[in-house]
């Protein structure tokens, strides 16, 4: 090197690393589209049929740590790749053993923050090769590479010859490589992706950052005369009937162009034809076509022959939406969305989501009585949006954006980064262009989202003014906006109820209705209080409703060393930064299937409400949005204490209900004579079925329930009446102090001890010596964590120690009553270190085989905790297999998580009562109980629990102690301790759930305050 030499590093920006460019020789955004032979082929809609090669599979890949390092020309022809590994295509290389592996966090950017710029030396470089021989048939053919979504951004060659450069990781990228590709031989694809870019400073979305060609790969091939683009309109008239279809054709040369719209059995509808040199426009006219919802998802086809070249088919419906009167409507009625945020995610391939993967979701959400999606926080899949025109959901779809990070770094103007910084602004604009032009002509897609969490600058207001420029026909979203200054609608996460109602819904007159974008956050154990949410929408006209966070957890499928299968959250592959578990916050276990969560919102949500009984007649509420419940067949049972479900029978269902009307079903062969002889509690239950098959169920799926009370249930007053009369028991105190009681028939012992002041034995006469109790029956106010409480109230129950309480005895006295013995004890439970108690007046009354405990309670001193998790009793119980309970059931609940919990006489093993909760936390509650019974493996009844009438009392029995639960951050290690016995809860009382985890915590009617004095009362025998 001569001395006047110099050397550069490196010798140019990277693309990946350049403001300048988004995009390097891109075909301009097109609606998705394959171009087929012939009509008849085009209409099957068999994309293997189509004129196009799916290059998804098998590929040859090499990782390095920077772009700058390992072979950097492997994209020359003969390139030697004996050093390459195999890799499948769409996947994410980190799922797939390569790089260091998946990354979690829900805000901050795990890079230092310095954009546009992306480091050099950490930033993983996956570099793939594909050999492949083109089909003959695409000679004479203009050749298009598709890359439906790369993450983060990539560099393409063909044979050697660079093709260029795209980005955006979720929005597809299309390549002219007529001029590259050789037909006949055997062709090698070269693609370098990178893993982060400039562009990934705008994807900071709430979900792992994973990387690779994740969706597929396609070369199509188009005649030398083709369309370029379609865009549909097909909206309603002025009048809501008519239909109006206006589509947009653009050639690459002048060509006949026939436009056919086939309906139902493929008849035709309506056709045009004329020639079209680069753009041409159809208006068609259509008298009263099928209308399109989300409860009636009709569609039609549309054709599109090009000459004689090739043809493209797209399915299409007939709806308006946008405001009326400032409330939401869709074709002229108004809706509410009943919707989720549905991320794209599978446990194995993270956003490689296979077709039958997502589309059991949408079967899934219809089942449960969704009816809407926002495409959090990115354009999905597009072959979701075909799905969702098919069953019938509402599309919010989502602009690949966010980057709250920024509020992350101490500015003070995190806007200022990106969002309003007018550098950025054809990144912006380019998100949102390639959002509406690949997604447009689906009837499914009701509203745009300028994105997420993006602050709010005026690149926003770009974006809008792009999307308004494409398509007039939707309104546009974005939660940002507070004020609504370039939204169309207003929109909030996390509001609380009041706040809803008092800043927007009371209001007499506006222009913009709201929107909850994020609403019950679904983490843990959570979604209390989701009926009350549901039903200030449907009260307030101005609340469109909407979208629970979220759809699913996020786990990935990890293995401990020993070779135990968990889903792994946030820093379980040793990825710092992370934020832990909060992406394990949603309705579906991580593998997609059903909890507490969901079976709650669907009850929430159902679309018929049971409101009254007036003899056998019933009133209803219809909230389907647009259709009657002629489709739906009802029963009804009456379901009592004392003997089960006693009668059933057929509701007849009048023709035509209007949507949002109330109704009157009638019960046949129900009689209130059948109500006269009932003893104990009773309800009558309706249950609302579909009468035939839809594509997303089977006929008689249950898409409601109505559960009206018949019958009160007894107090315990008139429980102890209906007993048989006994001798009293006998008591004495043996040497050590600890007393005996005995019932008087010898069959019960039980055995208390002055010192603890609880009943520490207790034993039978057909098993003796054998003591049922494992651990004394003692009071407790403590339950695990639950995900909200570690948010919400339950920061101070362990600030406050409520988990670290002993029983103080202070004095014990026994005497003999009327026909029982009485032990008074009067104690003082405390925790360590502070000075506030709870102080319990104890009456136990031994009367026959049975004993009644009264707890009378009062907290005092400084710091009490405002709340407690529960009161209750808890005691340790041996032998337990089986239990038997009235009350809800046969699921889980909690105060302000039941309703989907019907009364019933229920069963179950103790094993199966515990909810595994991705998490560990509290779990497997059964509230609004009357009584409770646990039996052995041979069905003996070990133990019997009676709340007589009082509201809210609870039981759950789990092979768990409390303090495990805490201590385990995943469901393998809680197993590793699993106990023998059982361990018992009786609540009287308990905190609810709330949504503390990101959102409003416990409803105050839902709390479980310590500023009262408690009076309780049990029977256990």
């Amino acid at each position: 090197m001569s001395a006047s030499a110099s050397y550069m590093f490196p010798d140019g920006l990277p693309d990946w690393s350049n403001i300048e460019f988004i995009h390097r020789n891109t075909l301009r955004p097109r609606s998705h589209f394959f171009l087929y032979e012939n009509e008849a082929e085009a209409l099957k809609g068999d994309v293997g049929a189509a004129k196009a090669q799916c290059l998804s599979g098998e590929w040859r890949f090499h990782l390095s740590e920077s772009p700058f390092e390992g072979p950097r020309d492997f994209y020359q022809p003969g390139f030697p790749a004996a050093d390459f590994s195999k890799i499948v295509v769409p996947g994410m290389w980190q799922l797939q053993g390569h790089g260091k592996g998946p990354h979690y966090t829900n805000v901050i950017y795990p890079w230092p923050v310095d954009p546009p710029h992306i480091s050099y030396q950490d930033n993983e470089c996956g570099r793939y090769l594909k050999s492949f021989i083109p089909d003959k048939s695409f000679e004479g053919h203009q050749r298009r590479l598709r890359f439906e979504g790369v993450d983060s951004s990539f560099a393409v060659w063909l044979n050697g010859r660079n093709v260029g450069y795209s980005q955006g990781s979720r929005n597809p990228s299309e390549f002219d490589v007529t001029d590259f590709l050789e037909i006949g031989k055997e062709n090698v694809l070269a693609v370098e992706v990178y893993q982060r870019c400039d562009g990934s400073y705008l994807e900071d979305q709430d979900q792992w950052w994973l990387s690779g060609i994740f969706r597929d790969v396609y070369l199509h091939a188009f005649p030398k005369i083709h369309p370029t683009d379609v865009r549909i309109a097909a909206q309603l008239d002025d009048n809501y009937c008519d239909g109006v279809l206006d589509v947009e054709i653009d050639t690459s040369a002048s060509v006949i162009v026939e436009l056919k719209l086939l309906g139902a059995s493929k008849m035709q509808v309506a056709s045009e034809t004329k020639t079209i040199d680069g753009t041409g426009r159809f208006h068609l006219a259509i008298k009263n076509p099928a209308k399109w919802t989300a409860e009636t998802p009709n569609l039609y086809q549309l054709v599109v022959n090009v000459g004689r070249t090739c043809t493209l088919a797209q399915r299409v419906g007939f709806r308006s939406a946008g405001l009326i009167d400032g409330v939401f409507c869709v074709n002229g009625s108004p809706i509410k969305l009943r919707g989720v945020n549905r991320h794209e995610h599978h446990p194995d391939h993270g956003r490689a989501v296979p077709y039958d993967f997502m589309r059991r979701d949408l079967e899934i959400m219809k089942r449960c009585n969704i009816n809407a999606i926002r495409t959090s926080h990115q354009p999905n899949d597009p072959r979701l949006y075909d799905v969702a025109d098919e069953l019938g959901l509402w599309v919010m779809d989502e602009a690949d954006l966010e980057c709250h990070g920024f509020g992350e770094v101490g500015s003070d103007k995190p806007a200022s980064f990106t969002s309003d910084n007018p550098a950025w602004r054809e990144h912006y604009v380019d998100r949102a262009r390639q959002l509406v032009s690949r997604d447009r002509n689906h009837a499914c897609v009701i509203m745009w989202s300028l994105g997420n969490e993006a602050f709010y600058g005026r690149n926003h207001q770009a974006m809008y003014d792009c999307i308004k420029q494409l398509d007039s026909t939707r309104l546009v979203h974005y939660e940002g906006d507070a004020e609504a200054e370039t939204a169309d609608i207003f929109s909030r996460m996390y509001p609380s109820i009041d706040s809803v109602v008092d800043d927007f819904a009371r209001a007499r007159e506006w222009q913009k209705p709201l929107v909850l974008c994020e609403f019950l956050h679904a983490m843990g154990n959570s979604v209390g209080n989701a009926k009350e949410y549901i039903d200030v929408f449907y009260k307030h006209p101005r609340l469109m409703g909407g979208f629970v966070w979220e759809w699913a957890n996020h786990g990935l499928r990890a293995k401990t060393k020993d070779g135990v299968e968990f889903m792994g959250y946030g820093g379980d592959f040793d990825d710092e930064p992370n934020d832990y578990n909060f992406i394990m916050d949603g309705l579906l276990w991580s593998e997609h299937q059903m909890t507490p969560n969901i079976i709650e919102y669907a009850k929430a949500i159902e679309p018929v409400q049971t409101i009254a009984r007036h003899g056998n007649n019933v009133t209803v509420v219809n909230r389907y949005d647009f259709i009657s419940l002629d489709h739906l067949e009802s029963t009804w049972q009456l379901n009592t204490e004392a003997k089960g479900i006693t009668r059933t029978g057929n509701a007849s269902i009048p023709k035509g209900i209007p949507p949002h009307k109330e109704a009157v079903i009638t019960l046949t062969e129900f009689e209130e004579r059948l109500l006269h002889d009932i003893q104990g509690e009773a309800y009558l239950q309706i249950k609302f079925k579909l009468r035939e098959a839809t594509p997303w169920a089977d006929a008689g799926h249950g898409v409601a329930t109505g559960e009206l009370t018949v019958a009160k249930p007894l107090s315990l007053f008139e429980i102890r009446n209906l007993a048989p009369q006994t001798s009293r028991p006998s008591i004495q105190q043996d040497p050590d102090g600890l007393l005996t009681v005995t019932s008087a028939t010898k069959s019960t012992v039980w055995i208390l001890d002055p010192v603890k002041g609880m009943i520490r034995s207790w034993q039978r006469a057909e098993r003796p010596g054998v003591d049922i109790l494992s651990e004394p029956i003692h009071m407790d106010f403590y339950r695990a964590l639950t995900d909200n409480d570690r948010s919400g109230h339950g920061k101070q129950w362990v600030e406050r120690r409520l988990n670290q309480t002993t029983s103080q005895v202070r004095k014990m006295h026994w005497h003999l009553g009327e026909g029982n013995i009485v032990i008074d004890v009067e104690e003082r439970i405390t925790p360590p270190a502070l000075a506030w108690g709870v102080d319990n007046t104890w009456t136990y009354s031994f009367l026959g085989d049975a004993v009644t405990i009264r707890v009378r309670s009062k907290a005092s001193g400084p710091l009490v905790p405002e709340t407690f998790a529960r009161i209750g009793l808890t005691l340790g119980l041996s032998g337990a297999n089986r239990v038997r309970w009235w009350g809800r059931g046969p699921g889980e609940s909690y105060r302000d998580r039941k309703q989907s919990q019907l009364f019933g006489q229920w069963e179950a093993g103790i094993d199966n009562l515990w909810t595994d909760y991705e998490f560990p936390q509290d779990a497997g509650n059964r509230t609004d109980v009357r009584r409770v019974e646990f039996t052995n493996s041979q069905g003996r009844r070990l133990l019997r629990a009676r709340f007589g009438d009082l509201e809210g009392a609870s039981f759950a029995a789990t092979r768990y102690a409390t303090r495990d639960v805490d201590e385990c951050a995943h469901p393998h290690e809680l197993r590793t301790r699993k106990r023998d016995d059982t361990l018992v809860r009786l609540d009287w009382a308990h905190h609810g759930l709330g949504t503390a985890s990101c959102g409003p915590w416990t409803l105050p009617q839902y709390q479980l305050r310590s500023d009262q004095e408690f009076d309780f009362e049990i029977v256990l025998d």
